[in-house]
């Protein structure tokens, strides 16, 4: 029996060992393709994977930057094509690029490095596998700007499009000529952008045939006109005033050059059909008149006035102007009808503008009865030049009325601040220090005219106060400080800083101004029709007190050596609230509050180089 089962238990044996090494063999060849997909894996990291293309470039084993450059260099569509453009016999050539066809290196390189990167792990192998055995040839990723095509074709338009011309009479100097009609072209730019964008996203080169849009004239025969054009240019064009109104020079002459280069033929129709007729050109005709229309043009102003305080009627002390312009279309309608019956001389048409008061108007028309209203400042210890500009800032206001409802600037009564207009330099505030300038001491004017604003019980629209207190504006009679009047300063720097109130009354509001150098004082006075307004107001005074920093001294190289000159002087910083409520009628008509904050304000010494300065204080650049 032992001898027959050798056999069998050794054939069971051979078979075990045979499966153990197949499986061992399994286990090894599995091992091995894992450490291979890892050794890949790691491999290829940071790199596209083989197999990999990009417009028949191959970009496998790259990193992405590599890729970018590789890519860049090999794609040469955009820069090398050649796309042809034909209209008619005339051809013009551009490349890709000038048509706004553009390489993106970057997201291509992106794209390429994320084949056998997306989608679920085994979607991946199978990626990467198709990708090493059979190739993935990308497409490049091209980038079409729109704007550049346009800009091309723009370009093009110019050397394309042509107005259409119509038969006509032409001028040769002062010959009439006629000339042909012409065809006009222009471009289709959007049906030829789009015949563009298809061609140069083929990646080919092309031929496009450009779209062209003609336009035919209407073919007359405007012989009949040149006898008309001729006699209208036989003299010259003479513009004159109506008779009466001479002050303004004239006149003015067209001379036939210039008129023929006014003549156009406009198209009308006739029973018989469409014809041309000779006209002068009203475009043309209106420049040349509007040149002229300044030089006859006048604002209408309304009189000034003062009040006859006894009489108690009003007293012209500047008459109101009329005001006066050209009446262009009426003109060239005028100038049209004459010179096609022959004539050569024109009356230009005017238009007369009545100001809204009249010198007869009275002050029981307007509303202006008595005095409604008066705020006298004081200026004492001011300089000769800003005593020079209080009064010449005045005297814009004196005599002044304003309407009804109007809100009033003071900077646009009171023009421009310059030498010219009689003002003086003097110390004023701009851009954080004092210095020297143009008109200084206007804001003793503004500061008049706000107070007598605000205690008559008008709104104010707009008001801003100085930077710092100036004391200035706290004198009263006798040079004393009225410390309750801080905060009720206001400030105009011509055009950016106004001073506004409104008249809100139905009654017309008349201003006089009175200087008084002898007195150092400034008088505004109100006159109106009274509404029953009356003003109750109160004060915090100065408050949250800041003292005045230390003195600033700065070198100034103009100076000399030892010489110690003062550009600024020291305030206190403050807070000041004034409460107004205005009554009319004894019932509240309006209620409002003036904040102002006043900046601390130091002294400013300038030093001549080398000089030794006190001890107090600081330099400049500390």
């Amino acid at each position: 029996m032992s001898s027959l089962s050798y056999p069998a238990s050794r054939s069971r044996f051979s078979l075990e060992q045979a499966l153990i090494a197949i499986l061992i063999g399994l286990l090894i060849f599995g091992a091995s393709l894992v450490m291979f997909f890892i050794g890949f894996q790691v491999w290829y990291a940071g790199r596209i994977f083989p197999g990999t293309w990009v417009a028949g470039i191959d970009v496998s084993g790259m990193k992405q930057e590599e890729a970018v450059q590789r890519i860049a260099e090999g794609v040469t569509y955009p820069q090398e094509g050649k796309i042809l453009m034909r209209a008619g016999d005339t051809i013009w050539t551009a490349s890709p690029a000038q048509l706004g066809l553009f390489l993106d290196p970057q997201t291509t390189a992106r794209n390429a490095y994320q084949i056998g990167r997306t989608g679920w792990f085994a979607d991946q192998l199978r990626t990467q596998f198709n990708t090493w055995y059979s190739g993935h040839d990308l497409p490049a990723n091209m980038v079409f700007d729109q704007r550049t095509a346009y800009a091309y074709l723009t370009n093009l338009a110019k050397e394309i499009d042509t107005p259409t011309v119509e038969a006509s009479l032409a001028m040769n100097g002062t010959e009439v000529v006629v000339l042909p009609g012409k065809v006009g072209r222009s471009l289709d730019m959007q049906k030829t952008l789009m015949a563009v964008s298809a061609q140069v996203q083929t990646m080919r080169d092309g031929v496009i045939t450009l779209f062209i849009n003609e336009s035919a004239p209407v073919i007359l025969d405007a012989s009949a006109q040149a006898e008309l054009a001729r006699s209208m240019l036989s003299q010259p064009l003479i513009l004159s005033l109506p008779e009466g109104e001479t002050d303004q020079g004239g006149p003015w002459t067209i001379d036939p050059q210039t008129l023929a280069s006014m003549l156009t033929f406009a198209r009308v129709q006739k029973e018989t059909g469409m014809q041309y007729e000779v006209r002068i050109e009203n475009a043309q005709l209106r420049n040349y008149l509007l040149q002229v229309a300044p030089t006859l043009s006048r604002t209408p102003h309304n009189p000034r006035f003062t009040f006859n305080d006894e009489s108690k009627q009003l007293e012209v002390i500047q008459p109101a102007v009329i005001g006066r312009e050209l009446d262009v279309e009426a003109s060239i309608e005028s100038a049209q009808q004459k010179l096609l019956v022959g004539e050569h001389s024109l009356a230009l048409v005017m238009k007369h503008i009545d100001p809204p008061v009249t010198d007869q108007s009275t002050g029981e028309s307007l509303g202006i009865r008595e005095q409604v209203r008066s705020e006298t400042s004081y200026f004492y210890g001011s300089s000769q030049s800003r005593v020079q500009n209080i009064a010449t800032a005045a005297s814009k206001f004196h005599g002044l009325l304003i309407a009804p409802g109007e809100t009033f600037s003071m900077a646009s009564a009171i023009g421009d601040i310059t030498l010219d207009n009689g003002y003086a330099e003097a110390m004023i505030i701009i851009g954080g220090q004092t210095i020297k300038g143009v008109g200084g001491g206007v804001c003793q004017v503004s500061t008049t005219l706000f107070r007598t604003a605000f205690f008559a019980g008008f709104p104010i629209v707009e008001r801003y106060a100085h930077a710092y207190r100036v004391y200035y504006y706290e004198k009263v009679a006798g040079n004393r400080i009225d410390t309750s009047l801080a905060g009720l300063d206001a400030t105009v720097f011509v055009p950016i800083v106004d001073f506004k109130f409104t008249n809100d009354t139905s009654n017309w509001l008349l201003m006089e101004t009175y200087v008084t150098p002898s007195n150092s004082s400034i008088t505004w006075k109100f006159y109106s029709t009274p509404d029953g307004r009356r003003v109750d107001w109160d004060t915090t005074g100065a408050v949250n007190i800041v003292p005045a920093p230390a003195p600033l001294y700065r070198e100034n190289p103009d100076l000399k050596n030892g010489e110690l000159k003062q550009v600024d002087w020291a305030a206190e910083g403050a807070d000041v609230t004034v409460n107004r409520v205005v009554y009319q009628n004894d019932q509240v008509y309006l209620q409002d509050t003036i904040y102002t904050h006043y900046q601390p304000w130091q002294d400013v010494f300038e030093y001549g180089p080398g000089t030794e300065l006190p001890n107090s204080g600081s330099s400049e650049g500390e």
